[in-house]
């Protein structure tokens, strides 16, 4: 019997596990740094969007996909996505998850979402979408045999070669790597991922040995001071596959999502808000976007994002307003009551006033380079989800596309996981399950609270956070790339002198976000073109051909 390591509890990790579970005869442990519900998925708002009506097709899900990725698209990976949309809603219901149906109809309420041509955006419980299926599917996994390990944080991926394990330590991206490409270490197929490193909940260190891993870690959402994403969201999967020397694609590409309330913790403003007719508007009362796109408050989310940054700019950084007063109050309330519960809590009222809303980091189209099938760069690792590029997104994800996304590619990974051969087994891979960790010491704090500040790498994460704000985010320039870079390293030189054994989940997941920042500033620097959510203010003009660096990796550069 296989065994099969998936780290991550979202719907792209539960989907893969329940698939494998139901189609194959293998050992499937599910390993998450938190509690098996806490993931990115439970806090989506906007929907699901997939063609289930019969006004829609495939085909114009597919375009639309495309469209929104700036040219970027790999057209087969969203032809995939959009064909196999239906299928992924029809596990979904089959596990648990009620989506939203018409008033007195068994037809399910489809909502138009920026960028889309049809409405074809299902919901569940209004705006509690994400929150709806992370229940179902916790639920569905707990009935199923499969082995969860909860409170347990990956720490780095356990390689090995012809020679037996080969690396099994986990550290910071040391100061003099940084991605290029191509080449870098171990793309010559002859080394394999063959477990991971963990850290416990009591501090003690753990190597979990397995034929397969899948990551399905997330996004990095806490490289920045202002994002959607939870605590959690420290890139740790994307940080451990650049150590490791995995290909990557698309870093540069970080998307943020144009509406968040304008108040402490971000909290997301669903695109779905505007696609029932609200508006956004300046501090003089002006409708701005409808001279910017064609889509007005429904184009892309890369330019309604850019377009509210440089209104802001405009009125001294003081938020724009989003106004749905054109919708009326008994609407408002039945399709977006937690986002109508939250602008109260906030002391606004959505249905009937303005509503301030700034941009926030929301989604990384880039990460852990795979095939549609989920498979790396490296034999025994799989990547799912945001954690995963296919090249499915482009430069700019389709509203709605990333529930999908982990349904429909999880489901793909699960189907490999049986299909493809298993290797044998390494020679001194015993000897390295059984290898010693040193123990918690006694009174030593939880290693995996979360806390706030200076991390122990000399990195204070606020300051990390507002660094990629500032240089790596809506908008960039080559001097500010360079700055940032320059400080990452310096940062990066610090955290390397450091003891590894002696970190707690903070330090770990700061040096991870530290690894992450070098990673996106250097891919942003070696694009000198604004395409998609990469605006450079040095190189404005988009370039005729779009190319894609689909294989980055670890090169050594002696900066």
């Amino acid at each position: 019997m296989a065994r099969v390591l998936i780290v991550g509890s979202g719907i792209a990790g539960l989907t893969t596990a329940l698939h494998a579970s139901q189609l194959h005869a293998h050992d499937v442990t599910v390993v998450t740094k938190g509690a098996l519900a806490e993931s990115n998925t439970r806090y989506a708002q906007g929907g699901i969007a997939a063609a289930t009506a019969l006004d829609d097709s495939a085909i114009l899900h597919a375009q639309d996909t495309i469209r929104a990725g700036a040219g970027l698209t790999d057209e087969t990976a969203a032809r995939v996505l959009a064909d196999e949309g239906a299928a992924a809603i029809r596990s979904l219901i089959a596990w648990g998850v009620l989506f939203d149906h018409r008033p007195g109809s068994s037809e399910p309420d489809r909502a138009l979402e920026a960028a889309h041509s049809r409405p074809r955006v299902l919901h569940a419980g209004g705006d509690a979408t994400g929150a709806a299926i992370e229940a179902a599917l916790v639920t569905a996994v707990r009935a199923s045999g499969v082995a969860i390990r909860e409170h347990t944080m990956l720490t780095d991926l356990v390689l090995a070669d012809a020679s037996g394990i080969r690396a099994r330590s986990a550290h910071p991206l040391p100061a003099d790597q940084t991605p290029m490409h191509p080449g870098g270490a171990d793309t010559d197929g002859s080394s394999r991922v063959v477990g991971i490193e963990v850290l416990r909940a009591d501090g003690g260190r753990e190597v979990l040995l397995a034929d397969a891993v899948v990551l399905a870690t997330g996004g990095a959402g806490q490289l920045y001071s202002h994002t959607t994403n939870p605590a959690i969201a420290t890139g740790d999967g994307l940080a451990a596959a650049l150590r490791a020397g995995i290909a990557t694609a698309d870093l540069e590409f970080y998307q943020f999502h144009p509406t968040t309330l304008a108040a402490p913790g971000n909290f997301l403003v669903s695109e779905a808000v505007r696609g029932e007719g609200a508006v956004l508007r300046n501090e003089r009362g002006e409708r701005f976007m409808v001279g910017v796109h064609p889509d007005a408050e429904l184009a892309p989310r890369d330019v309604v994002a850019r377009a509210i940054a440089a209104e802001m700019a405009k009125q001294n950084g003081v938020p724009v307003n989003l106004d749905a007063r054109g919708i009326d109050r008994e609407t408002v309330a039945t399709r977006f009551p937690t986002i109508m519960a939250a602008c109260a809590a906030a002391g606004f009222d959505l249905a009937d006033g303005l509503v301030p809303v700034v941009p926030a980091a929301h989604y990384y189209m880039g990460g852990i380079a795979t095939d549609l099938d989920g498979r790396t760069s490296h034999a025994g690792l799989f990547a799912v989800g945001e954690a995963a590029c296919t090249g499915v997104h482009g430069a700019n994800r389709l509203a709605s596309n990333s529930l999908l996304e982990g349904a429909v590619f999880g489901r793909r990974v699960a189907a490999a996981l049986g299909h493809d051969p298993f290797p044998e087994p390494v020679e001194g891979m015993d000897e390295a399950s059984r290898t010693p960790f040193p123990e918690p010491v006694e009174g030593m704090e939880d290693p995996l609270r979360q806390t706030q500040g200076t991390s122990g790498t000399g990195v204070d994460r606020s300051e990390l956070q507002a660094l990629m704000w500032h240089y790596a985010g809506l908008t960039r320039s080559g001097v500010g790339l360079a700055t940032a870079a320059a400080r990452l390293r310096v940062w990066a030189e610090a955290s390397g002198a450091r003891d590894d054994r002696t970190a707690d989940r903070e330090r770990i997941e700061t040096d991870n976000l530290l690894t992450v920042a070098r990673a996106l500033v250097a891919a942003a620097q070696a694009r000198r073109e604004s395409r998609g959510a990469h605006s450079r203010t040095d190189h404005p003009q988009t370039d005729a051909i779009a190319t894609r660096e689909a294989t980055r990796t670890l090169q050594t550069q002696g900066l």
